[in-house]
């Protein structure tokens, strides 16, 4: 049974209810003698030339009247969030306003920050990327314009009578677009596990909005029938919250307002036009780009057949040949994207994504190399940072991080150009090889999957592969995709499910264990009552003992049971219930009283060094820069490791000043606090540098907060004052992959120990050479430069006794039959045989020589029929060991000396 989406509006204003005559999809109108649905392609635009909107808006202008009309109806207007989601680690960009509230908002575990709430979220999808540029609409960012209303079962705010009359009275009263030409087309829509029906408000030939009722989730096996609901092929079941989750499209509403032949036109000027010029691009007739843009509407550009198809129409239209229009728009289209993909960039790397070859930052770097080329392509010699430079001057009133951030943005992407550079360098003899290897199998393409590995694993461009390939003589065929299955592959995220220690089952009926250590972080030992014991792990109602978790390591110590002592080995959590691994479970029963000792030094130095990391990265962002995050942390008694995300290597100099702050935050004694906050208000209190430490579960978060600092959510233990920290230490830093630096200190006791270290080697190091320490990096340097010189004289004086070998082996000269012979047992090192060899060899000659410590070499004339490797396997097969070598010369090493002279006599055997 067709499910019929009436609304208040539709049955009171005397809307219709049309079947589409191209889709056959359902839609409503004023219009009752309107026979299509608007939605390309049952309909061309209508507003290239002729602006739907009277006004003409810029971007700022519209965000602001959309966030204004939704403030002035009751919605609270909440800030852009970053297109970095650090608060979900299932996605690796944000590209939708409803991203923002997922999953702790639309579960319940989180209060949204308003409701209902209006917001303008830039969002970033490379799904269409090898569209952007040609369809004059396609986007890698745009922002969604967003009203969003979160149901919760008995707290109602509004559902899709309301949400449709807002649409259209922001439509028709705040924009003035003419009702009539409006419709409003059924098109349930299903994503990321949930489902409901929607509306896609469509205008002249443009979607300009989506009105989803998100209702169901992904139905269990086990459901109801009579619940269940099946949505483009998928079984759903009711949600307990329904969400309204609009998106409006900022740019395609500017564009509906200018009338621009392309939406790149109506936002994206300010880069556009400078490009232009600088490329020196002849103006062409606007006709040709509006018409472009009519047809390309029409479908998406999914393979070369398609780009082939539109061009051929558009050239049709306009009464040119195809070859003239791909040489006048292509330009057009090179420009269109640069500017898109860079002011993404823009974003990306404001919001604290770095370049690299993993995740987000694969993505970022896949846009940086794709400019560089387009820009090749153009023949401009432009830097790319100096189109990003042009986005910040233009958004920086709107976005102010990016102002602050300018700096850092522009030099990743510096050093993102040279690092291509150099990458293009070492490229092109790495496709000669693989094109080498493709010939003599007989194969005269490159194949799509050989594209991809060039891409991703050398970052060598799909057109850089077939300019070096074409000339080769190997064709090369780029579908027009390329780079979306390539954004496609890296988008995917992995599911990871941690190994329980027991099953969640076992004790979800067993209260949850009360967090000593939380309550008192100084406390030693408790008393406790056992609840229940699993295998090795015992249950207590209370405890002191710290589970592992959040990058600190499980406490130790013992369990008293009985006057006796138990070790406690591990200690992990599974839901709210703290287990401790036991080495003899056997002692403990339900319902018996115990006494908890922690290991107290093991304790002690984790936390010193687990409040000394909140301290160091505190000093970190201040030092390199807001675009540095925490990417994994680990703590020892000895050491702990801070891994950081940076576009390059730390200096020494910046090594000293972060060590200097850090350890000046400890002298002051700075007070360190810790409060359970619900995850909303931490977020809007403290933003989203909340999430150094990764996501954090659950309706309520801790907030570990040092004064004036730092502040994180973190569940680990911590130390009342930073005073406590002790002196803290960097020991070294290491690149661990691209874009992520670690770095390796000691805090407390550890870091002494350190010093204690230093200063012993340095002793050492004073005595060995008889000079007091502060003479000693003089001192050896001084000798590194005499055994430098001393080393120079010593090659010297090999090359003097090389000469003289050769000299006295040229007086040993043998004939056998037609061949001279040299052969011999002399002293020298395996280079001083190989030059004595080489000098010797003459057309006619063989020679054989074999050191006093067994390395031989044997070097044969050219004009001789014989193989030096032969004569080599004649060597070791009469003194052992093992050697060989090209045609003129071979060499190795024999096993048994004393059968060196018999080894030289069978090679002259060899010979006759």
């Amino acid at each position: 049974m067709e499910l019929v989406m009436k609304t208040r509006m539709f049955e009171e204003e005397g809307w219709i209810r049309k079947k589409c005559k191209v889709c056959g999809k359902p839609f409503w109108t004023l219009d009752p003698d309107r026979e299509t649905c608007g939605d390309p392609p049952c309909d061309e635009y209508q507003f290239i030339g002729k602006p739907g909107i009277p006004k003409k808006y810029t971007l700022d202008e519209m965000r602001e009247k959309f966030l204004s009309f939704f403030e002035k109806k009751g919605h609270g207007r909440v800030k852009r969030y970053p297109v970095l989601p650090r608060w979900r680690d299932d996605v690796l960009l944000v590209g939708a306003s409803i991203m923002d509230f997922q999953p702790w908002v639309i579960s319940g575990e989180a209060d949204p920050p308003a409701n209902p709430l209006t917001i303008s979220q830039p969002s970033i999808r490379f799904t269409d990327i090898d569209n952007v540029g040609i369809t004059g609409r396609h986007f890698t960012i745009f922002e969604m314009m967003a009203h969003h209303a979160f149901n919760y079962p008995g707290k109602p705010i509004y559902w899709m009578d309301e949400t449709v009359e807002l649409a259209f009275e922001f439509f028709t009263k705040e924009l003035k677009m003419k009702p009539e030409d409006i419709t409003f087309k059924e098109n349930p829509w299903a994503g990321g596990g949930n489902a409901g029906p929607a509306f896609e408000v469509l205008y002249r030939g443009l979607e300009v909005a989506t009105l989803v009722f998100m209702q169901y989730k992904k139905a269990p096996e086990n459901a109801p029938p009579d619940q269940v609901v099946e949505i483009k092929g998928e079984k759903y079941v009711p949600m307990e919250t329904k969400v309204v989750d609009t998106g409006y499209g900022l740019e395609r509403l500017v564009w509906m307002s200018q009338g621009t032949p392309t939406a790149y036109d109506a936002v994206l000027g300010y880069v556009i036009e400078p490009l232009k010029k600088m490329a020196g691009i002849e103006r062409i007739d606007e006709r040709i780009l509006m018409e472009n843009s009519r047809l390309a509407g029409m479908f998406d550009i999914e393979d070369m057949g398609d780009l082939r198809y539109l061009r051929e129409q558009v050239a049709k239209r306009v009464g040119i040949s195809v070859e003239e229009l791909e040489r006048m728009i292509r330009p057009y289209e090179l420009i269109y994207a640069i500017a898109d993909h860079t002011k993404a960039l823009t974003f990306m790397l404001a919001d604290g994504v770095i370049p690299s070859n993993v995740k987000a930052g694969y993505l970022a770097r896949l846009l940086i190399r794709k400019s560089i080329r387009h820009l090749r392509e153009l023949g401009l010699e432009v830097p790319l940072a100096e189109i990003v430079a042009m986005h910040i001057k233009e958004l920086h009133k709107t976005f102010p991080e990016f102002k602050e951030m300018e700096d850092i943005i522009l030099e990743m992407i510096e050093l993102e150009e040279k690092k291509y550079a150099e990458t293009l360098r070492r490229g092109s003899d790495l496709v000669k090889r693989e094109i080498s290897k493709l010939k003599k199998k007989g194969i005269k393409e490159i194949p799509l999957e050989k594209l991809i590995t060039f891409y991703e694993s050398h970052g060598l461009t799909p057109e850089i592969v077939k300019e070096i390939a074409e000339k080769e003589g190997v064709e090369v065929k780029i579908p027009d995709n390329f780079y979306s299955l390539v954004a496609k592959e890296a988008e995917k995220t992995k599911e990871e499910k941690e190994e329980e220690v027991v099953d969640f089952e076992l004790v979800k009926d067993i209260p949850d264990t009360r967090t000593l250590y939380y309550e008192d972080p100084f406390i030693k030992e408790f008393e406790a009552t056992v609840l229940r014991v699993i295998d090795d792990w015992v249950i207590l109602d209370q405890t002191a003992f710290y589970p592992e978790g959040g990058g600190q390591p499980y406490d130790t110590g013992v369990l008293i049971v009985d006057g006796e002592e138990v070790k406690v080995t591990n200690v992990q959590k599974v839901g709210k219930v703290i287990l401790h691994k036991v080495e003899n479970p056997g002692k403990f029963k339900e319902g018996v009283k115990v006494k908890g000792r922690i290991d107290w030094d093991r304790r002690i130095q984790h936390m010193r060094h687990h409040t000394g990391t909140h301290v160091l990265m505190g000093a970190l962002v201040r030092v390199l820069g807001k675009h540095v995050w925490q990417a994994g942390s680990q703590l020892t008694t000895d050491w702990a490791r801070l891994d950081i995300s940076h576009y390059k290597r730390i200096s020494e100099e910046e090594l000293k000043k972060i060590e200097e702050l850090a350890n000046r935050v400890v002298m002051e004694n700075r007070k360190v606090t810790w409060e359970w906050l619900p995850r909303t208000e931490a977020e809007q209190r403290y933003g989203f540098r909340l999430y150094q430490g990764g996501v954090v579960p659950g309706r309520e978060i801790r907030v570990v907060k040092i004064e004036d600092w730092d502040v994180q959510a973190c569940g680990g233990t911590h130390l009342p004052y930073t005073g406590l920290v002790g002196p803290i230490k960097i020991l070294r830093t290491e690149r661990i992959q691209d874009g992520v630096e670690r770095i390796i200190f000691a805090c407390g006791e550890a870091a002494v120990k350190e010093w204690q270290k230093e200063r012993d080697l340095l002793k050492k190091a004073s005595q060995i050479l008889r000079v007091p320490p502060e003479k000693v990096p003089e001192t050896a340097e001084r000798f590194f430069n005499e055994w430098k010189e001393a080393r120079k004289e010593v090659e010297k004086l090999r090359k003097e006794l090389a000469k003289l070998l050769v000299y006295e082996l040229e007086n040993k000269v043998e004939k056998v039959n037609d061949i001279e012979f040299i052969g011999a047992i002399v002293e020298g090192t395996m280079n001083d045989l190989r030059e004595a060899a080489n000098r010797l060899r003459k057309d006619n000659r063989v020679v054989v020589l074999i050191s006093t410590e067994g390395h031989f070499v044997v070097a044969v004339g050219n004009a001789l029929d014989l193989k030096a490797g032969d004569l080599a396997k004649v060597i070791t097969s009469t003194a052992g060991g093992g050697g060989g070598g090209r045609k003129e010369l071979a060499q190795g090493k024999i096993k048994d000396l004393g059968k060196a002279k018999e080894a030289i006599e069978e090679v002259k055997k060899w010979l006759i």
